[in-house]
């Protein structure tokens, strides 16, 4: 009994250290942009490599998604005799939970296991110690660029997944249940706000934030050798991938309380 409490402490304290170094991660992030520490040139190289560069996988993801969701919703909504809520339910799914959560996910598996996996490789060959030797911050160089094109590319690629989500949901709509393109269309203007689409965005940058951080930290913290970088590139993705389901669930209870 004694050994299992041990193991549960263990395990306890391991994740508040972790959560206080993602939080001291952070703040040193904030602080290198206060000071106006931001090298833009390598935060426009990460943007085309962490968020364009994703676009695809994202459309293809989200797309696949919306078509799943208005399948289900327009056949159960012509037995019912309710199609003119199909398109309203499709948009709001995709613009508060699923837009935001599976392009974050996507993200976090291509570019977040990138970031792990690039910065992991440095930490073992010992570039970041010669950085430090240069008197250049690793944080400042490496972790501050990726953090602010996760920033800015993250909603973006959001407002694609919920565009593309909802126009597959339409397509499918009207093939496998004859559900009209402009009936679709009236049905999320009225049953959408544009809160519904701002919010989706908000939960895209943080969790552009969460994926960005856990990353770097992943990577700077790698152990020896490739057995070391391997272990951080999955870490990285599991630990963003826990972090993002349960963030969207507690954004969700904030941003859309059910009244």
């Amino acid at each position: 009994m004694i050994e299992f409490f041990e193991y549960i402490g263990r395990k306890l304290f391991g994740f508040l250290n972790y959560l206080g170094s993602l939080f001291v991660l952070l703040t040193e992030c904030v602080s290198c942009c206060f000071k106006g520490a931001v090298r833009f040139n390598l935060a426009v190289q990460q943007m085309s490599f962490l968020g364009v560069d994703s676009l695809l996988i994202v459309i293809l993801t989200t797309t696949s998604a919306g078509m799943v969701i208005s399948l289900q919703l327009a056949h159960i909504a012509v037995q019912y005799g309710v199609v003119a809520v199909v398109g309203g339910g499709v948009a709001l799914s995709m613009a508060r939970e699923l837009g935001p959560m599976l392009t974050a996910v996507v993200v976090a598996g291509r570019a977040g296991s990138a970031i792990a996996a690039e910065i992991g490789t440095m930490k073992v060959t010992e570039q970041i110690s010669a950085l430090k030797c240069m008197a250049v911050s690793p944080v400042r160089y490496l972790v501050v660029p990726r953090l602010v094109a996760l920033m800015v590319m993250m909603p973006i690629l959001t407002l694609f997944s919920m565009t593309f989500g909802t126009l597959g949901g339409a397509l499918i709509a009207y093939q496998s249940a004859d559900i009209p393109y402009e009936v679709f269309w009236n049905s999320i203007l009225r049953l959408t706000e544009l809160s519904d689409i701002s919010f989706g965005l908000l939960k895209g940058i943080v969790f552009g934030v969460e994926v960005a951080l856990i990353a770097c930290l992943q990577g700077l913290n790698t152990g020896r050798g490739a057995a070391g970088v391997g272990g951080a590139t999955t870490t990285s993705v599991v630990y963003a991938t826990i972090c993002i389901f349960i963030t969207n669930y507690l954004m969700s209870l904030w941003l859309f309380p059910v009244n």
